[in-house]
């Protein structure tokens, strides 16, 4: 098996685990701050929108920082350190007194996490060109799959085993992710530039700087409209059942549509970039998404909004690999993990935003408001990604075929 294979193999577990580890906290959040002895429901509103966004802001400030770490010190290193840390830090939450606590192992988890910039580095720097789309495409069903299996897997062990159990069970698929990590990913590290460079310099080392800020812009608002609807998608599926049983259990499959879709669509999606062009994918499904979410704000029934959310998941594959495909495409070796590292603090803040963006919009103006304005939000990024990205990419692409026939 070639190291690339294998290396894309480890990765993507770990990346699953990282993604329910990130995510798997949203359901049992309010019910363990009232067991640590909060019991204002307002007051305990606060501190579960405080301890679950805090994660997710200091990532977005940290995973530009082991991005250069990264550069500098190999990508495997980051790997042991990120899985290990957040095996201890998520497993130490099963033991926390009081919510204070909490949200200060939440902080910590934000502050050690890097693995997903690493993994994609790794994959990026290691894979060959014919099949880069395909092994960026796969390791992303990772944590999107995780991120929108985690909340089910939360709530399932909280109900069944308790709400402790869900930080001892991820943190020890998260150790088991770092052992699979020290005894098979292979990485042969050379540090390409010996110098410790300054922001300007980085930034100068960029060769296509506008393309970049915006597929940073866009990977921001993909993963807005990515998470603007899990806030309240449990409460859309209790008002379209009509106050009938097994709300929980009809919310976990429809999430794990998403995910289950997205893990079937994203290899080949990949591989259809490694053909045609990732600027074509990426278009293609930035517009069918867009059109996917409209009719979910008029769904009559759990099941049709089961179907939806399916097909989205089909399209939205094509989405966060053609970016990191792309991004690769762009990027010197030598500032890959920085590059992606600033990527991944944009995904980062695009699900804290989609998930306040979400809340904030079905509390002024209805549940079924937020489809459409996430749907209405990915078409104008559509037709921005055409107007930026793909004609200039599709006249670069036609001046290298007609530069290949002279």
């Amino acid at each position: 098996m070639p190291i690339w294979k294998r290396n894309l193999i480890v990765c993507w577990f770990g990346m699953f685990v990282t993604g329910i580890g990130m995510s798997q906290l949203a359901p049992v959040l309010p019910l363990f701050i009232q067991h640590l002895g909060i019991e204002d429901k307002a007051y305990v509103s606060q501190l579960s929108g405080l301890a679950f966004g805090i994660t997710f802001i200091v990532s977005a400030i940290f995973s530009p920082i082991w991005g250069h770490a990264a550069d500098r010190f190999g990508r495997k290193p980051m790997l042991l350190r990120a899985s290990l840390g957040m095996a201890i830090v998520i497993g130490c939450m099963g033991f926390a007194h009081n919510v204070y606590v909490l949200i200060g192992l939440r902080l910590l988890q934000g502050v050690i996490t890097g693995y997903g910039t690493a993994c994609t580095t790794m994959i990026a720097t290691q894979t060959d060109k014919e099949h880069a789309g395909y092994a960026l495409a796969t390791l992303s069903t990772a944590s999107i799959a995780g991120s929108l299996l985690g909340p089910t897997v939360g709530g399932f062990i909280g109900e069944n085993l308790g709400m402790r159990d869900v930080f001892f069970f991820t943190g020890a698929l998260l150790f088991v992710a770092f052992v699979a990590t020290a005894l098979f990913v292979r990485e042969s590290f050379e540090r390409e530039d010996k110098r410790v460079l300054r922001f300007k310099e980085i930034w100068g080392l960029v060769p296509e700087k506008s393309l970049t800020l915006v597929l940073f812009a866009t990977f921001f608002v993909l993963t807005i409209a990515l998470y603007s609807v899990e806030p309240i998608l449990t409460v859309y599926i209790k008002h379209l059942s009509g106050g009938a049983g097994h709300v929980a259990l009809i919310a976990g499959i429809t999430f794990s549509a998403s995910g289950l879709a997205n893990i079937f669509a994203a290899p080949r999606l990949g591989k259809l970039s490694d053909r045609i062009g990732a600027h074509k994918v990426m278009l293609a499904s930035i517009a069918v998404a867009g059109l996917l979410f409209i009719p979910q704000a008029f769904v009559t029934a759990p099941w049709q909004l089961m179907i939806l959310r399916f097909l989205l998941g089909l399209t939205s594959a094509g989405l966060t690999p053609a970016v990191n495909i792309l991004l690769k495409k762009i990027t010197p070796q030598q500032i890959t993990g920085r590059v992606f590292g600033f990527s991944m603090s944009a995904g980062y803040l695009g699900v804290f935003a989609g998930s306040v963006l979400g809340g904030q919009v079905a509390a002024w103006f209805g549940l079924r408001y937020v489809f459409g304005l996430t749907g209405a939000l990915l078409l104008i990024n559509a037709v921005w990604v055409y107007a930026k990205v793909y004609r200039k990419l599709a006249t670069q692409q036609a001046d290298a075929t007609v530069g290949a026939v002279k």
